[in-house]
């Protein structure tokens, strides 16, 4: 192969540099850098020159040689693939590559470490251990032609979102079989898909929190114009699709830990890591290095990369609370954590002035408030509390098992519904498991939890009464259908039976049904965003009172296991309708008594 021909090249970076400079994936302040050619910097990774042209750019400070081998060369180390060293950077420019073929390649470093590029966009494992990962290049164009380029996201309090696990929710597992779901998604009112981390992870049966390369989606679920085609098709659909994002760690297949380590740690050396986790409770795999210029830069190339190239809508990201130095659990108030989420998110910002930010974050409410009201969304479990109630022990007296006041940003004194309630995600015990397991029962009544339809009732009133909560809500796979089968099943992150069928059982379309019209209601009536709203949801009997301008709702259930009686307040007398039975009730007094068989719930509607 031969060198590119110098004047080509020139021109060529010109024009990309020039098109691309308001949406460079590389951080500003490092991009001076860069090694250049006749000043023009080339972009750390591989970047496409023309049809049989392509510039590598490696920033490995600390090492000497680095070599391009692969399929191309017969994997010898030639010194006309040697990297050229400029400062920290490595790079070389490579042309007659076909542009109908995809070539494997890896960097041999000092003679000893065979890594990929960081910012491949696919990779191939040459051994099986998983850890010798190569490179796929090419010099095509991408070839995916979007559909939808209009899409308009919903708003941040409006979203009904649907955590899904491609492996897991259909039998094969991969990004056409759920696309094909998306009609089943779209009549049970979901406005976004949260899509469990599909970036390259380690192996190819994964929940996908062990990740490896950054830049490349996992070739377990489909090609990358499979996930683009996804996209296009949710956002044709109205629905956004949020990509879960596991930056708190790597494992050991990323080249960024394999460039510099010390027998089973990264060495003091590295740029993007630290030796050790400070977090002395929660570790996994390698513990990036959040304080640092070149973890920031790189986080930031990632999340820009997504949103531009297959116009991801926003980010989950896992773990937040581990995006720190400071050592301990991660559940104090810690600023430097919160400075390092707000320097990333505005990151964001810049390129996406909407895209969705939600952490994982589960940390002191004294922190959350502060995230909630610059306008980060967080995640809010409350899988413990609601499924008591489902289970019929929701009024232990001394305790708050069942209440779901937590499910309000008010409740945290937040100044904006960001606040992401959940009674189940991919890492909570399934509420109809434990109904079955655990249900109480009113033996002289013959009521019991633990028969099938009446917990599928019991999860269909929990709802009914969580979605009226304002704010944005999830719902984990197959939850709207009382998905039974145990978290711990096959390992807790193991392969999980697929259950369609439940579709076509009657008890448990009802309980759909009931989860379609509550999404249905929250998108349609301005009365489910409100912010005139009361909650009286504490004890087993629970209340929400919305109030809006056109229309007022009230959403009652009784989570016993015995009939109840209470006195609720309507705000005022005149004809409610009951959305369900559409039975219309004649009040002559704002307050009146409501009785309720266990696991009844209603929902009125009034003027």
């Amino acid at each position: 192969m031969k060198q590119i021909n110098l004047f080509l090249a020139v021109f060529t970076l010109l024009l990309s540099v020039l098109c691309a400079c308001e949406d460079s994936l590389n951080n500003p302040k490092i991009n001076n850098t860069l090694p250049s050619i006749n000043g023009q910097p080339l972009r750390d990774g591989i970047t496409r020159i023309n049809d049989n042209s392509l510039a590598f750019v490696l920033f490995a400070p600390g090492k000497n040689t680095v070599h391009l081998v692969g399929d191309f060369n017969q994997w010898k180390t030639i010194d006309e693939y040697k990297l050229h060293k400029d400062g920290d950077r490595f790079w070389i420019q490579i042309g007659n590559l076909d542009v109908n073929k995809k070539y494997v390649m890896q960097y041999l470093i000092d003679h000893q470490i065979y890594v990929a590029d960081p910012y491949t966009h696919e990779i191939v494992e040459r051994n099986n251990k998983n850890t010798d990962a190569a490179m796929i290049v090419s010099t095509q164009s991408d070839n995916y032609n979007w559909q939808d380029v209009d899409y308009t996201m919903p708003k941040p309090e409006n979203l009904t979102i649907y955590e899904l696990h491609l492996r897991d929710f259909t039998t094969q597992g991969s990004l056409k079989a759920a696309q094909a779901k998306i009609p089943y998604l779209k009549q049970l009112g979901i406005n976004a898909i949260e899509l469990m981390p599909f970036n390259e992870f380690e192996g190819n049966d994964s929940w996908g929190y062990n990740p490896s390369f950054y830049f490349a989606p996992d070739k377990a679920y489909g090609t990358s114009n499979d996930y683009k085609e996804f996209i296009d098709v949710c956002h044709q659909n109205g629905m956004a699709v949020i990509m879960d994002m596991v930056l708190n760690h790597s494992y050991g297949q990323s080249p960024l830990v394999r460039m510099w380590m010390n027998g089973g740690k990264v060495s003091s050396d590295n740029p993007y890591y630290n030796v050790d986790s400070p977090n002395t409770a929660y570790s996994w795999g390698y513990d990036f290095n959040h304080e640092s210029q070149y973890t920031q830069a790189f986080v930031d190339s990632v999340c820009a990369y997504w949103m531009l190239e297959y116009k991801i809508d926003g980010y989950r990201f896992d773990f937040t609370k581990g995006f720190t130095n400071q050592k301990g659990d991660g559940w104090a108030y810690d600023e430097s954590r919160i400075n390092i989420l707000k320097r990333m998110t505005d990151a964001i910002w810049k390129r996406k002035k909407d895209a969705y930010v939600i952490l994982e974050h589960l940390t002191d409410n004294s922190e959350e408030k502060i995230l909630a009201n610059y306008g980060i969304m967080l995640w809010g479990n409350m899988n413990y509390n609601t499924n008591e109630a489902t289970m019929g022990w929701g009024e232990a007296e001394g305790s708050t098992k069942g209440d779901f006041s937590g499910a309000s940003y008010k409740q945290r004194a937040w100044s904006n519904p960001r606040l992401i309630a959940y009674m189940e995600s991919h890492y909570e015990e399934r509420l109809m498991y434990k109904n079955i397991q655990y249900g109480n029962a009113d033996t002289l009544s013959g009521y019991f939890v633990k028969n099938l339809n009446v917990g599928l009732q019991r999860n269909a009133a929990a709802a009914v009464i969580f979605l009226s909560i304002p704010g944005p809500k999830m719902i984990w796979q197959f939850g709207e259908l009382g998905y039974d089968v145990s978290i711990n099943y096959n390992d807790r992150v193991g392969r999980k039976p697929v259950r369609w069928e439940y579709f076509d059982e009657p008890a448990r379309r009802a309980l759909y049904d009931v989860y379609s019209e509550m999404n249905t209601l929250r998108a349609t009536h301005p009365a489910f965003s409100t912010t005139d709203f009361a909650l009286d949801v504490t004890k087993n009997f629970k209340i929400v009172t919305l109030k809006s301008s056109n229309e007022n709702v009230v959403a009652m259930a009784n989570l016993d296991v015995i009939p109840a009686t209470k006195a609720v307040d309507f705000g005022q007398a005149g004809v409610w309708t009951e959305h369900f039975s559409k039975n219309n009730l004649n009040l002559t007094s704002a307050l009146t008594d409501i009785t309720l068989q266990p696991g009844e719930y209603r929902l009125y509607f009034g003027n």
